[in-house]
This record gives structure tokens, C-alpha cells and sequence, in this order.
């Protein structure tokens, strides 16, 4: 009876446009043989743009004379601290809205210039920290505020990749997106951007958009932008609503 029902089902989908049970049986062989041909797949990313470009950033760094920097987000919670990269002359400062590991200064990318002098830092770089940002327009101002002219900043984010930290989790960035908000009216250009940490979507709906998504190569799971200061915002450009007041919850620790 229930193979029965199957058919059925299957020619009421056919006759209202939907799939029918030839194409639901062929979607669970490609699902499967999808599965077992992506699985073994490991793509070597010690020299991906996306962690050659970072450490392009450190080497800049390494190379200017007693620079001061800060880390945003700095929370060795994954046990990732990239100060270690770092020059011994360099000036660091980990900063991070919750206490922890590895942090000098509690405060919120949205308000550096309530924790930090103007124009006190060099250098400034966060990693996986944006997709965080509930306004990244207005820490990117607020970065500004901190960096000495020719300041530079690095960051990196996520096209795609897993919810995590939520309700903390706000967007995901293409290094379009991350051009909208790094440009000559936030005062700076961008010294490089790209994609890297490639990867694949397996879909597992059987909405017609989704089909052959899986052989879709275009994919990244990480973006970087290197950028420098060259002049002040926009005085047109300016957010005085706070996070606090959209934000109730407390950042997950």
C-alpha cells in the first residue's frame, strides 16, 4: 500500500508541476553519489588567497618602525592567537567585548573611539569578527577614528558558512559587500580583496533552483580585505543609533 501511495503522490506532483517519482528517485541517487564523491575531497589551503593575504598584511606591519596595533576580537576562544605572527617590535593590544583570554581591553568595535584615542594605532585587524558586527558600517567609521593617517586594516569574514554565536550572528560578506563599506567616503581605499577556502553546496531540497548546485565551484567559505586610510568619512556618513538599543541579549561567552 505504500508503494501505492507513492505513485500516487507522485503523479498528483507531475500533474501540478511538481517532481515526480522518477525525478525524487534520481535526486536520491545524485544526493548520495553527491555525498560520497564530495567526502573525500580535501583541497590543500596552507597558500589560499585568503591566509596569503593576511599574512602579506603581517609582513607590512613587521616592517613599519615600532607600530602599535590592535586585534578586535581577540578572545583566544578557539585557541587562535595570531599576535604570534607578529614582529617582537610591534605594539599589540587585544581587545574583545567580553573578557577572556588574550584581552587587554573589553570594548565594542561599534564605539573604538570611546576605549581608544584618535589616531593612536598603526595597524588594526580582525579575523572572523564582522559576520559579529551588528553595524560593520559604524565600526568601520570607528576604525577610522583610531587609525593614524595611512593606517592600515585587515579583516576577514564569511561568504558562507554555519549560524554560530547566535543571536550574535548577523550577516555574511562578499568582497563586493566589504567594498560598500571600505571606499573614499569611509576614508580608505583598499590595498587587496578576495575569496579563498573554497568549498561546495550540497543541497538536500528538491526545489528546481537548487538543482546541480553541488557542481557549482564558485563557492568560498572565507573573504579577506586589506585596506589603508587616506582621509576622514564623509561628514554626511553618521549612525548615532547604538547597539545596545537594538541588541538586548548578551554576547554569547
Amino acid at each position: 500500500m505504500k508503494i501505492l501511495d507513492t505513485i500516487r503522490a507522485s503523479r498528483q506532483r507531475r500533474r501540478s508541476g511538481g517532481p515526480g517519482l522518477g525525478w525524487l528517485f534520481l535526486n536520491a541517487i545524485l544526493t548520495k553519489a553527491a555525498r560520497l564523491c564530495l567526502a573525500p575531497i580535501s583541497v590543500k589551503t596552507g597558500n589560499d588567497p585568503y591566509h596569503v593575504l593576511f599574512r602579506d598584511f603581517i609582513a607590512s606591519v613587521n616592517g613599519l618602525e615600532r607600530p602599535r596595533l590592535m586585534e578586535i576580537g581577540s578572545r583566544a576562544r578557539s585557541g587562535n592567537i595570531y599576535v604570534q605572527g607578529f614582529a617582537e617590535h610591534v605594539s599589540y593590544v587585544g581587545m574583545d567585548i567580553v573578557p577572556g583570554p588574550n584581552v587587554d581591553v573589553v570594548g565594542d568595535a561599534h564605539a573604538l573611539s570611546s576605549s581608544f584615542e584618535a589616531e593612536s594605532f598603526d595597524a588594526l585587524f580582525c579575523i572572523s569578527v564582522f559576520e559579529h558586527l551588528g553595524m560593520p558600517w559604524k565600526a568601520v567609521l570607528e576604525m577610522n577614528k583610531v587609525l593614524k593617517p595611512g593606517g592600515q586594516v585587515f579583516l576577514s569574514t564569511h561568504p558562507l558558512w554555519p549560524l554560530h554565536d547566535r543571536p550574535w550572528d548577523f550577516f555574511r560578506f562578499s568582497t563586493d559587500g566589504l567594498r560598500m563599506l571600505f571606499n573614499r567616503f569611509t576614508g580608505f581605499e583598499i590595498v587587496a580583496a578576495c575569496e579563498g577556502l573554497p568549498c561546495r553546496v550540497l543541497p538536500l531540497g528538491s526545489d528546481a533552483s537548487m538543482r546541480g548546485m553541488e557542481r557549482n565551484v564558485d563557492c568560498h567559505l572565507g573573504v579577506a580585505l586589506w585596506a589603508r586610510k587616506v582621509g576622514e568619512p564623509d561628514p554626511r556618513l553618521r549612525w548615532d543609533v547604538g547597539l545596545e538599543e537594538i541588541v538586548k541579549d548578551a554576547y554569547p561567552g
